[in-house]
C-alpha cells in the first residue's frame, strides 16, 4: 500500500494539573476549517483506494449482499384494533413501517424512509403511536445522526400534520389518552451559539398539543442545568400519573411523579439523591421499580403511589429479592410481571404475579439473548425474540395467562449454522478476577495457533454483550475465522458491581481484562499475535485504542470504530460532558491521573516511534455523539509515529452518524472493507 497523506504536526502544549501535555494534532479538531476538510478528503480517498484493491473484497461483497438483503418483520404493537410493525425487504435499503386494521386486515404503508431522500440521507429515528392508534409521531434524522425533527401523521389518511418539533434528539415520551398531544424531551436545536457540546443539561420535558406552535410548548419539567444528567418523562397507560426521571450518568436516578389529571398538582419525590439506579412502570396506581439499591444484581419493588404521596407507612414493598443472577429488565403485560435475567451473560425469561410470586420460566431454544416480553398491560398477548451467535432472530408469540408459546416469525438466511459451535470459557485478568468469554468458531477449528481471530469488546456504561446473531460475523466464520467476545468489567453482565469495577479510576481494569483475553487466546493456541485482531466501536473504540497503545505487539490488526481517544479533551466536544460520570472529569485534579495514564492519544504522542499493527479507523461524517476528531487525531499520530510497514487508514463513512449509515448497501461496503482489511493482515 502507498503511504498515507502527510499530516503536519503543529507544536501545541498545555499544562493541566502540573502535567505538560503535547497536542501536535489539535488543529485537526476544527472540522470546518478548509485545511481539515482537505486532509479528511485526502485520508478517506487514500483509505478507500487501498481497501478497494484488497483481493478478498469482491467475494466478500457478493456474500454480504446475500446475507444483508433479506425479508423480516418486527413484532407488532397493538393500538385499539390497529397493528403497527416494520418490515425489512430484500429489495429495499431501509425498513418500512406498516399498519393494518385487525390482524387479518390489509397491509398499508405508514412510513417509508426509502422515499424521503434521493441519496438516502434522511432516516427514521423513532416512532411513538397514540394509544388509540389514530396518530404516529415520528423522528426524522439527517445523515442518521442523533439530531432529529419530530413530525406527526394521521394514520388512517397518511396525512402529515403541520406539527413540527425541532430538538427532539433525546426522544419521545407518551401520548395522552385522548390523543390530543404528547410529552417529549426537548433540547435547544443547534445553531448560532448553540453547539452540540454546549447543550447537555439544558433538556426539558415538554408537552405538545396537536395543532399548536411547538415554539410555545409548555415546560412540564425544567432543565437541570447539569451536563451530567439526562432527563426523560412519560405518562402511565391509564393517563393518571405523569413521571419524570433524572438520570445522573449511569449510576444514579432521581424519580418524581404527580397526578396528571390536576394541572396544579405538585411533583412528588419518589426517590432522590441515592447512589442507585431505578427503572419504573406504573400499573393500577402502583409503581413497579427495578433497582440496584442495596442489590448490585437488582431487585423489584412495588410502591403504592397514593400511599407514598400521603407519606403513609408500608407504601414500599419488595416483591422480588436480589439473587446471584442480575435482573436485566422487566415489564407488565397481561396484568403480570415479566422479568428478564442474565445468567452468565445469557437470557432467562420469567412471568410472575404482581406480588412477585413465580408463575413460569419460559423455555428458550438454547443459550442466547431474548428480548423482554412486549405487549400491553391489559392484553394477554405478548411477543419476545430470541437469537444466538449462530441463530438468526426468531419472534415468539405467547399467552401470558396460559404460557402457550408459538413461533410467530423468523429470519431465514442461506447459512449452515450446524458448522459452528459456541462455548463459554473463563480466564483470569491481571488482578486475578475471573472473566467470562464466548468463543465462536468452526467445529473443526484446531488449536494450532493459526486461526484468524477477532477479539471484540466494549466494557462500559453497564452495557452487556450477550449472544446475538450477526450476518457479518457469519461471513467472518465462513472465511475460517474465529470470534472471541469477553464480558469485560464496566459492562452489565454481572450486575452493578461489575459495572463500577470498570469505570472512573477503575477504567484500566477494562483494558487489563481485554489484554488478558488476548493473552488467553494465544496461550491456549487458538491463535497467535500474527493472526489476532481486535475490534470495537465508540467506548469499544477507546478499548481498542488503549490496547494498541499499551500492547501494540499483541495483535496484528485493529478495527477502531467511531472512537473516543483523547481522554483529556473528550468532555469538550460531542456528547462528552454526559460521559463524565462514567469516565471522570479531566478538569478534576483527583480524576485527572487515571485519564492521563490511559488516554490513547496522549500515550501515543508521548511514546514516540513504535511499530504499530495495521489499523483501520472507521469514522462517520455526521457523528454528533462522539466527535470524529478523536479518530482524526490518533490516526495522524500513529501514522507519524509508526516504525512498521503495516497500513494505518482513516475511512470516513458518508451520510452516517454514530451508528453508521442506515442503508444496506453502506453496511455491505463497510463490512467488506473491514473483513478484507483483516484478512489481508491475518491470513
Amino acid at each position: 500500500m502507498t503511504q498515507p497523506p502527510p499530516t503536519p504536526a503543529i507544536p501545541v502544549t498545555q499544562t493541566i494539573h502540573g502535567k505538560t501535555i503535547a497536542d501536535p494534532y489539535r488543529w485537526l479538531e476544527d472540522e470546518h476549517a478548509p485545511e481539515v476538510q482537505a486532509w479528511m478528503t485526502a485520508q478517506d480517498t487514500h483509505a478507500r483506494a487501498a481497501l478497494a484493491q484488497l483481493p478478498a473484497r469482491p467475494a466478500l461483497v457478493a456474500r454480504l449482499k446475500q446475507l444483508f438483503y433479506f425479508d423480516s418483520i418486527s413484532a407488532p404493537t397493538h393500538r385499539q384494533g390497529r397493528y403497527f410493525y416494520s418490515r425489512k425487504h430484500a429489495d429495499k435499503e431501509k425498513a418500512v413501517v406498516y399498519w393494518k386494521q385487525g390482524e387479518a386486515g390489509a397491509e398499508t404503508v405508514l412510513l417509508d424512509p426509502n422515499a424521503w431522500s434521493a441519496d438516502g440521507s434522511k432516516s427514521l429515528h423513532g416512532t411513538l403511536t397514540s394509544r388509540d392508534g389514530r396518530y404516529v409521531a415520528y423522528q426524522v434524522s439527517a445523515h442518521n445522526s442523533d439530531e432529529s425533527v419530530t413530525e406527526v401523521m394521521e394514520v388512517a389518511t397518511g396525512r402529515v400534520l403541520p406539527d413540527r418539533i425541532e430538538g427532539t434528539k433525546y426522544g419521545l415520551g407518551s401520548w395522552n389518552p385522548a390523543a390530543t398531544g404528547f410529552y417529549y424531551t426537548w433540547v435547544p436545536p443547534i445553531g448560532g451559539e448553540v453547539t452540540i457540546a454546549a447543550r447537555p443539561g439544558f433538556d426539558e420535558v415538554r408537552f405538545h398539543a396537536l395543532g399548536s406552535d411547538a415554539a410555545h410548548d409548555p415546560v412540564i419539567y425544567p432543565a437541570t442545568g447539569s451536563a451530567e444528567t439526562f432527563l426523560g418523562g412519560g405518562l402511565s397507560e391509564d393517563g393518571h400519573w405523569l413521571y419524570v426521571a433524572v438520570q445522573h450518568g449511569w449510576n444514579s436516578t432521581d424519580l418524581y411523579y404527580r397526578d396528571a389529571r390536576d394541572p396544579d398538582a405538585p411533583w412528588i419525590t419518589l426517590v432522590e439523591g441515592t447512589a442507585a439506579t431505578y427503572d419504573l412502570e406504573f400499573y393500577a396506581d402502583a409503581i413497579y421499580l427495578r433497582t440496584n439499591a442495596d442489590a448490585p444484581n437488582y431487585r423489584m419493588v412495588r410502591v403504592d403511589a397514593v400511599a407514598h404521596a400521603a407519606k403513609l407507612p408500608g407504601a414500599w414493598q419488595e416483591i422480588v429479592a436480589t439473587c446471584d443472577t442480575p435482573i436485566d429488565g422487566f415489564g407488565i403485560v397481561g396484568g403480570k410481571l415479566t422479568l428478564s435475567y442474565l445468567r452468565n451473560a445469557a437470557s432467562v425469561l420469567e412471568v410472575r404475579a404482581l406480588d412477585g410470586t413465580p408463575i413460569r420460566t419460559l423455555a428458550l431454544p438454547g443459550i442466547g439473548t431474548a428480548s423482554g416480553i412486549a405487549g400491553n398491560q391489559d392484553e394477554d398477548t405478548g411477543y419476545f425474540s430470541f437469537t444466538s451467535f449462530t441463530e438468526p432472530q426468531i419472534i415468539y408469540k405467547t399467552s401470558i395467562a396460559t404460557g402457550q408459546v408459538d413461533e410467530w416469525a423468523r429470519i431465514t438466511l442461506p447459512i449452515d449454522a450446524s458448522a459452528y459451535v459456541t462455548e463459554q470459557v473463563f480466564y483470569p485478568s491481571k488482578d486475578g478476577t475471573s472473566i467470562s468469554m464466548f468463543l465462536i468458531r468452526r467445529k473443526d477449528a484446531a488449536r494450532d495457533g493459526r486461526n484468524p481471530t477477532i477479539l471484540y469488546g466494549y466494557g462500559g456504561f453497564n452495557v452487556s454483550l450477550t449472544p446475538g446473531f450477526s450476518s457479518s460475523r457469519i461471513v467472518w466464520l465462513e472465511q475460517g475465522g474465529m470470534l472471541a467476545i469477553p464480558n469485560l468489567r464496566g459492562g452489565g453482565e454481572y450486575g452493578e458491581a461489575w459495572h463500577r469495577a470498570g469505570m472512573l479510576e477503575h477504567k484500566q481494569n477494562v483494558f487489563d481484562d481485554f489484554i488478558a483475553a488476548a493473552d488467553y487466546l494465544i496461550a491456549q493456541r487458538w491463535t497467535s499475535p500474527a493472526r489476532l485482531a481486535v475490534q470495537g466501536g465508540s467506548n469499544g473504540g477507546l478499548l481498542t485504542g488503549a490496547l494498541v497503545t499499551q500492547r501494540p505487539e499483541l495483535v496484528a490488526a485493529v478495527i477502531c470504530a467511531v472512537p473516543l481517544l483523547d481522554m483529556l479533551r473528550f468532555h469538550l466536544s460531542g456528547s462528552g460532558k454526559t460521559w463524565v460520570p462514567e469516565y471522570g472529569n479531566p478538569d478534576d485534579a483527583a480524576q485527572f491521573p487515571a485519564l492521563y495514564a490511559y488516554s490513547p492519544y496522549r500515550v501515543a504522542v508521548d511514546a514516540g516511534p513504535v511499530a504499530y499493527p495495521a489499523i483501520l479507523f472507521d469514522s462517520s461524517d455526521h457523528d454528533d455523539r462522539v466527535d470524529p476528531l478523536h479518530a482524526r487525531k490518533l490516526a495522524a499520530a500513529l501514522q507519524h509515529a509508526t516504525t512498521g510497514v503495516a497500513p494505518i487508514l482513516l475511512r470516513i463513512e458518508r451520510n452516517a452518524g454514530h451508528g453508521g449509515a442506515d442503508d444496506v448497501k453502506s453496511a455491505v461496503e463497510r463490512v467488506a472493507d473491514a473483513w478484507a482489511f483483516l484478512l489481508a493482515q491475518l491470513v
